[in-house]
């Protein structure tokens, strides 16, 4: 319950400060809205309730820094989409092609994180999981070897687990 309340505030709070609207009708539809989404996603945000909150501040700290590689990301990619839209000579490498990969990552958010890492990247858009297996559609053979799984790593040590202390190999 108190993971739903979190999600709830977390939600309402972001909904205020990008309404910019405080009147009733405007904040009783930031409560409908913000609860509606609690009901039907906060399990797949919080999957994992024995997690401690000391484990979320880690993850939340390596999750800017992801955010932060993620966009710089996206830049280089929004310059080579650029580049290829704006050089005729350059039209000879758009090959569109779907490429199958699978992945190691556990949680579903871990997959959603994927998928739409993916999907914001320029060039690639995830068109289907199954699994373990996505299927992803890209631009060319440059946004295609994108996908050698450097992506996926950091979203894996994002929620990787600590080496106990004193385990053995």
């Amino acid at each position: 319950m108190l993971y739903r309340l979190l999600i709830f505030a977390l939600l309402m709070a972001t909904w205020l400060v990008f309404s910019g609207l405080f009147d009733a009708f405007h904040t009783t539809l930031g409560i409908l809205s913000a609860a509606f989404v609690t009901w039907i996603s906060s399990d797949l945000l919080f999957a994992d309730r024995k997690t401690t909150l000391s484990r979320r501040i880690r993850q939340a700290g390596r999750m800017v820094h992801y955010l932060l590689w993620l966009l710089w990301q996206v830049v280089l990619s929004n310059i080579d989409i650029l580049r290829l839209a704006l050089s005729p000579s350059r039209m000879k490498e758009v090959q569109p092609r779907i490429v199958k990969f699978h992945t190691g990552l556990k949680s579903d958010f871990e997959k959603f994180m994927l998928a739409n890492s993916i999907t914001l990247t320029p060039g690639t858009i995830t068109v289907k999981i199954l699994g373990d297996a996505f299927y992803v559609h890209a631009i060319s053979k440059h946004a295609a070897d994108g996908l050698d799984g450097e992506m996926e790593r950091r979203i894996a040590a994002i929620f990787a687990e600590p080496e106990p202390k004193g385990a053995e190999n």
